[in-house]
């Protein structure tokens, strides 16, 4: 028997409350802090707070924000954090606080001193501190060992920042230890102080207490004060028992009242990647069994994020009390509503989060909800439109043309979409068939099971042309008909094969593979990836300096690692001059971008990746009869404003995705989401 709502909601693990000293959480879920790069001159103004705001009308119960937020001017900003080291913050903490407590949501600030990350060419140009003069590989800096008076300094400036936040009427604040400065004490990686402040674990340990003491001294007893503490670094770093050790030291001195857990170093592209913000590379939820021994000693609370994107895993964890708090950050940015739906009993229409890590890269964007990160310009929800019942046709269902039918039909207008296909998806089910990257399809899932329940009227395997649009009488078309791959004017072009044909199935791989990337993107590294883990013999020859120059840093270190696991060759700064048949193989004439030098390479296949071409044929029998001639106005969409609405009983023609130009799966979205919003 299904139960309703309520009564489930009544016994769900997730709905129960929680109190850590003064703050009572009314659920169980909450976003962990991150650097959203969406500060006004690193305060946290309006947009910032509507990006919060939003997770607070989804239900969830603490949202922290602020991911590195500066204290102090030798700790500065390098990614676009917040500066709790002055007064002019306060005023926005206390609209913030405004604006998220309206909503029954508990209100968080990370604050912490960057140490040996900071850049000593950013902002004051002041040279980077550690405990000691250990340089970081990631940021690049060579670091001064810290003094006793700058130690004094910075637990001062520890303290006001807390200050600060309970002025601006926060509900608490946690200071980030992983990889920053407090972490920098605790780790003998980084630690190698031969006074009181190295050596034992206690030693290690004082630098936290003292900052820790000062802040509980600024803010008094009923404000909350946590920290985000690794609990593994790996080899030659903090080691899990010393953790733990630090854990009880802490607690026993009254130091802290939760800890937020993560695992792995941020000092490496590498580690950053795969161990402190795992991605669709890695399981779901791979270190819930490491919190959960954690949890066991801590005597604390205890939080945790890290690849926690479904609410499955997130109702495990809270159930058998691995964690008291989950964390289900990046999966609020794919939808922010997770808590209401829950609520309703509307698990299933939650948007998934795929772990693209999209939002890390344009942040805090998220590859398929093109709202977030744009509140101040765009509705988070769909609501039903004043004037409902227009005829809306798509013709393509890829991406864009999925987004366009499931928001008009949201908006309560009469949806047909043809696709010549067998299914929806388009370039995205090939894309998904490459490796590690196959999470990519749940983008075509959840659209293609919104479209059925919102009662689009899907037509697949119809090659739509003008007749059959205008058939439908339409007051709105949006030609969604994507690309192909690109022709190029490379001679002996005839002879090569596309990505497309490699993951589609239609050409089998044989013998040694070439594949010559024109473009930087995720098409010919993931082909590679895929081939090469097959045990295909691939070389890969690049324009660029490396391969996936255009993707974001969390998919390049992925293919870099894989490739080079995989034994691919990569031949940077070349491009492709020529082919010609050499027997029963080919031959590649390559030139280096830098020294024009020429050079051939003999493969068994050759594989061209230049983009896509669009597909305009059913745009261009329309034009001419629509009311806008099927131009978008381009002003409307810079301002982030309603096309105009066709004349009577004219119809508008909009060109969206790869239909209008090669572009990226969020780009394709982002385009079809603002045209259909406001119709």
């Amino acid at each position: 028997m299904n139960m309703s709502p309520s009564l489930t909601a009544s016994k769900d693990p997730l709905l129960q409350p929680l109190t850590i000293r003064s703050m009572t959480l009314k659920n169980r879920i909450m976003s962990t802090s991150h650097a959203s790069a969406m500060d006004d001159a690193n305060m946290p103004a309006e947009r910032y707070q509507r990006y919060h705001e939003e997770k607070a009308k989804g239900g969830l119960a603490l949202t922290m924000f602020g991911g590195s937020s500066n204290i102090a001017p030798d700790s500065p900003s390098v990614f676009n954090q917040l500066d709790v080291g002055t007064d002019r913050i306060i005023p926005f903490f206390q609209e913030f606080s405004e604006r998220i407590h309206q909503h029954g949501t508990a209100l968080m600030c990370q604050i912490t001193h960057l140490g040996r990350r900071g850049d000593a060419q950013e902002d004051a140009w002041l040279p980077a501190i550690a405990p000691s003069a250990v340089r970081e590989d990631l940021h690049r800096n060579f670091p001064r060992e810290m003094n006793h008076t700058d130690i004094d300094r910075v637990v001062k400036a520890f303290g006001a920042a807390a200050k600060r936040c309970k002025e601006g009427g926060l509900d608490g604040i946690e200071t980030l230890a992983a990889s920053h400065l407090i972490g920098q004490f605790f780790s003998p990686m980084t630690n190698q102080r031969i006074d009181s402040f190295g050596g034992s674990v206690e030693n290690r340990a004082r630098f936290a207490l003292m900052a820790h003491e000062e802040i509980r001294r600024q803010v008094g007893d009923d404000f909350v004060v946590g920290m985000r503490l690794t609990l593994d670094e790996g080899e030659g770093g903090l080691r899990f028992d010393e953790a733990c050790q630090i854990a009880e030291i802490l607690r026993r001195e009254g130091a802290v009242d939760f800890f937020n857990c993560n695992v792995g170093r941020m000092d490496t592209e590498v580690k950053l990647v795969e161990e402190n913000m795992p991605g669709m590379n890695r399981p779901l939820a791979p270190y819930l069994d490491q919190v959960a021994e954690f949890k066991r000693v801590a005597g604390v609370p205890i939080f945790h994020a890290a690849r926690i994107t479904d609410v499955a895993n997130a109702r495990y964890a809270v159930r058998d009390e691995v964690v008291d708090m989950i964390a289900m950050t990046r999966a609020h940015i794919a939808d922010p509503q997770i808590v209401n739906k829950i609520i309703r009993g509307d698990e299933e229409r939650i948007r998934p989060c795929i772990g693209a890590s999209h939002c890390l890269y344009k942040k805090p964007h998220c590859i398929h909800n093109p709202a977030s990160g744009r509140e101040i310009h765009l509705p988070m929800e769909v609501t039903p439109s004043d004037t409902p019942g227009k005829k809306v046709v798509i013709v393509g269902g890829g991406p864009a043309g999925m987004e366009a039918a499931r928001v008009a039909a949201a908006r309560g207008h009469t949806v047909v979409l043809f696709e010549a296909a067998p299914q929806l998806g388009g370039q995205i089910r090939l894309a998904s068939k490459a490796s590690w990257r196959q999470d990519l399809i749940s983008i075509v899932d959840w659209r293609d099971a919104e479209l059925q329940h919102l009662g689009v009227d899907v037509r697949c395997n119809v090659y739509a042309d003008k007749n059959d649009v205008l058939a439908e009488n339409p007051d709105h078309v949006f030609v969604a008909t994507g690309g192909m791959p690109a022709e190029t004017e490379i001679p002996g072009a005839e002879l090569a094969i596309s990505s497309w044909d490699i993951l589609s199935g239609d050409a089998k791989p044989a013998g040694a593979i070439l594949i010559c990337d024109h473009t930087g993107r995720h098409e010919a590294v993931s082909t590679a990836d895929h081939l090469s883990e097959q045990g295909h013999d691939v070389t890969v020859a690049t324009i660029d300096a490396h391969v996936a120059t255009e993707m974001g840093y969390p998919d390049q270190i992925v293919f870099h690692k894989r490739l080079a696991a995989q034994g691919a060759r990569v031949l940077p700064y070349v491009r492709l001059g020529k082919i010609t048949r050499d027997g029963n193989r080919l031959r590649a004439t390559l030139r280096h971008e830098l020294t024009g030098d020429l050079q051939e390479h003999l493969a068994d296949q050759i594989l061209i990746e230049a983009a896509t071409d669009p597909l305009t044929e059913v745009w261009d029998a329309l034009a001419d009869q629509a009311d806008n001639a099927g131009m978008t106005d381009v002003d409307a969409l810079a301002t982030w404003r309603a096309q105009p609405s066709p004349k009577n009983p004219g119809f508008s023609l909009h060109r969206i995705g790869d239909a209008l130009t090669s572009r990226s799966i969020h780009a394709a979205l982002l385009e079809a989401y603002r045209l259909t919003v406001w119709l």
